[in-house]
C-alpha cells in the first residue's frame, strides 16, 4: 500500500523521541507518539501502521493521524499533539464573581455556623445569585488560586 506521508526523522528528532522513550517524559499520549513516530520512520525500521497500532496496542488511525501531523505540522506539533482551543466548559466564576467569593470567605459566617465551608460558600454564591449553580469543588480551586 502506498502511504500518502511519509515520515523521515533527522538524526535530532530521532534523538529526541529516543530521549522522551528512554526517560519516560512526557505524558503517556506523548510517550506513544515517540514511539509510533520512531517506528514509523522510513529511515529506521519503517514498520506497516498495522504492526505499530498492534505493538503499542492503539488504532491504526491513531497512527496514520501521528504520520499526518508530523508532514503537515511539523515535528514538534505531531509529538505534542492538539492544544485545545477552549477548556471543555466554560469558567463560572469571573473576575467579579470570584472577587465576591473572596470577600465573602473574609467576612463572617452565617449565624449557626463557627467558619465557612466549601459547600456553604457555594450554597451562598447561588443565594445571591452571582452563579446559577455551582459547586464546592471549583470554589476549593478558586481559593487555592488566591492563597
Amino acid at each position: 500500500m502506498n502511504k500518502k506521508y511519509i515520515v523521515r526523522l533527522s538524526a535530532e528528532e530521532r534523538e529526541s523521541c529516543q530521549g522522551i522513550i528512554k526517560n519516560l517524559k512526557g505524558s503517556s499520549q506523548k510517550f506513544r507518539r515517540a514511539q509510533i513516530l520512531l517506528q514509523a520512520d522510513a529511515d529506521g525500521p519503517g514498520w506497516t501502521d498495522e504492526r505499530i497500532a498492534e505493538a503499542y496496542h492503539c488504532r491504526v488511525q491513531t497512527v496514520e493521524n501521528v504520520r499526518k501531523r508530523l508532514v503537515t505540522e511539523g515535528f514538534q506539533r505531531a509529538l505534542d499533539g492538539k492544544s485545545r482551543q477552549q477548556p471543555p466548559t466554560p469558567c463560572k466564576l469571573d473576575g467579579e464573581a470570584e472577587a465576591k467569593l473572596i470577600a465573602m470567605r473574609l467576612g463572617q459566617p452565617p449565624a449557626g455556623y463557627g467558619h465557612w465551608t466549601l459547600q456553604l460558600l457555594a450554597d451562598q454564591l447561588v443565594v445571591l445569585d452571582v452563579v446559577d449553580s455551582i459547586s464546592h469543588e471549583t470554589v476549593r480551586k478558586a481559593l487555592k488560586k488566591t492563597v
